[in-house]
């Protein structure tokens, strides 16, 4: 079977709901204490196994670029003032052996358009899509170790999924499943931002897949669906059709990095958390509520 061994992680998207900040840089570039969200994201494919990163980027989209590169100005001024701590930080965001590619989607037309764009540098492979604004913490590793961990297992598309309270059903993807031979769950049915009282379920999919290469495929012959966009959703619903693909609830925890609340909450919890600064964040806070 088949490695994972690329990830695709669409970053076209305008992030409007926090302008004015993301007017001039991009909504993936946007720290979690001293990380961006982008970084999170591909640390997480690193780590189970990912060697090649696929960005389909747009326009005003160059500092992804820029982060992921050599800069080395820096590191000489680094290097230069002794601050070895930090120019290894700056040497070892992406590991030697992993590569970038960068795909320019010229026009807005939703993620499944994003995926089908990825399909030059996928080719016929299975792999993962990331959502960086999805920030997911695993309880042992990280989400999308864990689905290649299930793929190994099932050989079929991966869907990463959560339960969301029923009125909150119109902001996600909503899958129906049934119990498989082992309890997993098989997905009958996908439907993308359902109105609470048309919701197949409350169980939504969050920003992590894993797909096979048919996807392509499907995406191909995908008109363009809910807000005139072409729906990774309508993809995955039309590949029910010829092979199983499995919800899988992760371990872990997400933050919706993608509203303001979730990013403060992420802010928080990854501060209280940070080797360096945790203990005195900590005491921080507790000054604000006593």
């Amino acid at each position: 079977m088949a490695k994972i061994r690329k990830a695709v992680f669409p970053v076209a998207g305008l992030g409007t709901r926090f302008l004015p900040a993301t007017k001039a840089s991009p909504k993936e570039m946007l720290p979690v204490v001293d990380k961006p969200l982008i970084q999170y994201a591909a640390e997480e494919a690193e780590a189970a196994g990912v060697l090649q990163l696929v960005f389909v980027t747009g326009r005003a989209k160059r500092s992804i670029e820029d982060h992921f590169d050599k800069a080395y100005e820096l590191e000489m001024e680094l290097e230069g003032a002794g601050k070895n701590k930090l120019l290894q930080i700056v040497q070892n965001i992406l590991p030697s052996e992993v590569s970038c590619i960068y795909i320019r989607q010229a026009e807005a037309l939703g993620l499944g358009h994003a995926v089908l764009c990825a399909k030059p540098a996928v080719g016929d492979e299975p792999f993962v899509v990331l959502l960086a604004d999805d920030l997911i913490k695993g309880e042992d590793k990280g989400a999308v170790e864990q689905m290649t961990e299930m793929y190994e297992r099932y050989g079929c598309s991966i869907l990463c999924v959560e339960e969301v309270p029923r009125e909150e059903t119109n902001k996600y993807g909503i899958v129906e499943t049934e119990p498989g031979p082992d309890g997993e769950l098989r997905v009958t049915s996908i439907v993308e931002k359902p109105a609470p009282e048309d919701a197949p379920s409350n169980l939504a999919v969050v920003g992590r897949y894993l797909l096979t290469p048919r996807i392509f495929e499907k995406l191909e012959q995908t008109g363009r669906g809910a807000g005139g966009e072409i729906q990774l959703t309508d993809g995955i619903s039309a590949l029910l059709a010829d092979e199983p693909v499995i919800a899988y609830p992760f371990r872990g925890k997400r933050y919706d990095c993608g509203s303001k609340l979730g990013y403060l909450e992420a802010q928080v919890e990854y501060g209280l958390e940070h080797d360096d600064l945790g203990g005195d964040f900590r005491a921080y806070l507790k000054s604000l509520v006593l």
